[in-house]
């Protein structure tokens, strides 16, 4: 993967400055430490920057930014397009000459010049954000991959249109305002990351996964979606409903899937914890190459219980691998803080990041220059027990609850609101009763941390005070949506209503890939990656596979194997039985018990002291009381990492 930046002057009386874009191109060195490169129109209204990281046709002829041969299209391109080969045999048949040996990125200038953006984003398979400036039109185009595996923000700042790969490049820019956006916050207390397309930067977006943005000085903006994760699109016609006919096509989707990222020019891991989904891609990748692959864990040592380095290690015996392993503590957590904060460019409140980053800095030390993840899995598969309680109300209770009638559902929401005012063991109760009041949607996200009841008691002096502004035109209509519960809905809407056929995890696991994969766990994924110089893939969500399993039954999808069911049955020849049967542990980290000791003081005292408790936008007394809770053995570590969190953001980009 690399870095890319751009600028588009569509003022009069405007230039870009080589200077300037220089200097936000390697804001964001660490994409791409392997080389460089800048590229400006002859009028100099428009520059486009890169950052190498060479994976991929090591040679200097496939540098960016790379044009057609008469320099009419130019593209800066971040990530792979693993079916290249075959779209360059199908270009070059019909005439068209290409200077590089082996450069996906070539496919997009050439494929761009036969079949337009639309039939570009039709062939192109992979993870990617692309700049393309078509000279010729005067058009720019920003392209963000199908799932949202790589990142793409932009801005528009006095007449000059940005974009990069991290926003830290962005605010290199001049003048380029640092002020948080009030209802982006709010959002993110719900969500742990800023929904898109909005950033805790106000007046910064991110481009949604499966669009693309257009921007010329005659048509202004345009925001376009591609491809969404709907079902409809697999191909696949089972003969039956047999959970053996799905499991043979997810097995090929997946072996197919793991074989495209195994394209590389440098060495290749994976990333173990020795569970069913990093294990299922170690075993794929170990029948597909010569060599051991390599693989990389984490532990703790301060608490080896959370450990899973016995299973790490019994699947890379199994499959002869070549084994990492590096141990940390809270100091090391502590230490690492800052750089954290720096890394995410805004909050991403997934204490996971700090495993991460240790594990990916032994990856970079190691020499391994790609890793493969396992990210996707329990989403598409039904791997969290939440899921299936979500699963439970919805049949049970909300699709029959939504036919009485409104006020009678506004009255009973209103006396039970009224009761978890006083019994906190009800409030969850009271906010699934105001959802269903007001028609809204029963499931939000899986990485729901502030409901609405419990944000509205830390931010009790504000209400939806400061948070205007949240409408955007280029996607959501103009739909205010300003309350979460009304940017659920907006969400919801191209997925269609509930569906009749009882097909509900369709529905659960569609707001997941809109939220929570593309800004939360890919995100933490690539800044995290990145920020040491490596390159994550994630064989789970090619887009092939994803469109199977949104299409998937319910009874397929949980079955009886209960939870991945139909992946167990896929894979069952391929990785050990005690790695299936082994019950569900996930990667974590011991947050909670680290806010109980010394270091959750210091965070105490640190968020305390912050502008945001002392200006009032968030409630002194309920925050104290999180930490009291919490010392006391109640779990609110997830509550406090994401006050800790936001307080160090806005410490670090706002207030200095």
């Amino acid at each position: 993967m690399c870095g890319i930046v751009g600028s588009f002057s569509y003022a009069a009386g405007i230039e870009v400055d080589p200077g300037v874009l220089v200097s936000m191109r390697d804001a964001m060195a660490h994409r791409g430490p392997d080389g460089h490169g800048l590229w400006l129109s002859k009028n100099r209204k428009v520059g486009l920057g890169h950052r190498r990281l060479s994976i991929l046709d090591l040679s200097t002829s496939a540098s960016q930014p790379l044009s057609n041969e008469d320099e009419s299209v130019w593209v800066t391109f971040n990530g792979e397009i693993y079916n290249h080969l075959e779209l360059r045999k199908k270009l070059v048949a019909v005439g068209h000459v290409f200077r590089t040996d082996h450069s996906d990125t070539e496919v997009i200038v050439h494929g761009y010049e036969e079949w337009g953006i639309d039939g570009l984003l039709r062939a192109i398979e992979g993870d990617f954000a692309i700049g393309l400036w078509d000279d010729r039109k005067e058009e720019l185009f920003l392209i963000r991959d199908r799932i949202g595996i790589k990142p793409l923000y932009y801005a528009d700042q006095g007449g000059v249109f940005h974009f990069a790969s991290e926003i830290k490049a962005i605010l290199k820019y001049p003048g380029m305002p640092r002020a948080m956006h009030a209802g982006a916050m709010r959002h993110y207390l719900a969500f742990m990351t800023t929904p898109p397309p909005w950033t805790m930067f106000d007046g910064v977006y991110k481009l949604l996964a499966g669009h693309y943005l257009s921007i010329s000085k005659s048509a202004g903006v345009r925001v376009t979606r591609y491809w969404d994760a709907i079902p409809g699109q697999s191909g696949f016609q089972p003969n039956s409903h047999d959970p053996s006919e799905y499991a043979k096509e997810v097995r090929n989707r997946l072996v197919a899937a793991v074989a495209k990222r195994n394209m590389s020019d440098v060495p290749i891991g994976v990333l173990l914890s020795g569970g069913i989904d990093s294990t299922t891609n170690l075993s794929l990748m170990s029948a597909m190459l010569d060599a051991p692959v390599n693989t990389f864990t984490v532990g703790y040592r301060d608490y080896p219980e959370l450990n899973e380095l016995d299973e790490a290690r019994e699947a890379a015996e199994a499959f002869g691998a070549n084994h990492h392993e590096v141990l940390i503590e809270r100091q090391d957590m502590e230490g690492y803080i800052d750089s954290l904060v720096h890394s995410q460019d805004e909050p991403i409140a997934d204490w996971v990041c700090i495993p991460l980053h240790f594990v990916s800095k032994l990856v970079r030390d190691s020499g391994v220059r790609v890793v493969q993840v396992g990210e996707g899995s329990d989403e598409q598969f039904v791997g969290y027990r939440h899921y299936l309680k979500y699963y439970r109300i919805q049949r049970y209770f909300w699709t029959h609850w939504l036919h009485a009638p409104k006020p009678f559902r506004k009255a009973v929401a209103s006396v039970v609101g009224t009761l978890a005012d006083h019994v906190p063991q009800f409030e969850q109760h009271a906010e699934f009763l105001e959802r269903a009041a007001l028609d809204g949607e029963l499931f939000w996200s899986g990485a729901l941390v502030f409901w609405d009841r419990f944000k509205n008691k830390l931010m009790k002096n504000q209400g939806e005070n400061g948070a205007a502004g949240m409408s955007n035109p280029s996607y959501y209509g103009g739909a205010d949506v300003t309350k979460t519960a009304d940017y659920i809905r907006e969400m919801y809407r191209p997925f269609g209503p509930v569906p009749q056929d009882g097909n509900l995890y369709q529905r659960l696991i569609y707001s997941e890939f809109k939220i929570r994969l593309p800004e939360l766990l890919l995100m933490r994924v690539d800044k995290i990656t990145m920020a040491s110089s490596i390159e994550s893939r994630v064989p789970f969500l090619d887009h092939h596979l994803v469109e199977l399993t949104m299409e998937m039954p319910d009874s397929i999808r949980f079955g009886k194997h209960g939870f991945k069911s139909v992946l167990k049955d896929a894979i069952r020849d391929d990785i050990p039985a005690s790695t299936i049967n082994r019950k569900k542990r996930g990667f974590d980290a011991p947050m909670s018990q680290w806010l109980r000791e010394g270091f959750g003081h210091d965070v105490e005292r640190q968020i305390l002291d912050s502008c945001l408790v002392k200006e009032g936008i968030m409630d002194r007394a309920f925050i104290q009381g999180l930490f009291r809770e919490h010392r006391d053995g109640k779990e609110k570590a997830v509550y406090i990492w994401v006050i800790f969190n936001l307080v160090q953001w806005h410490k670090y980009w706002i207030e200095s």
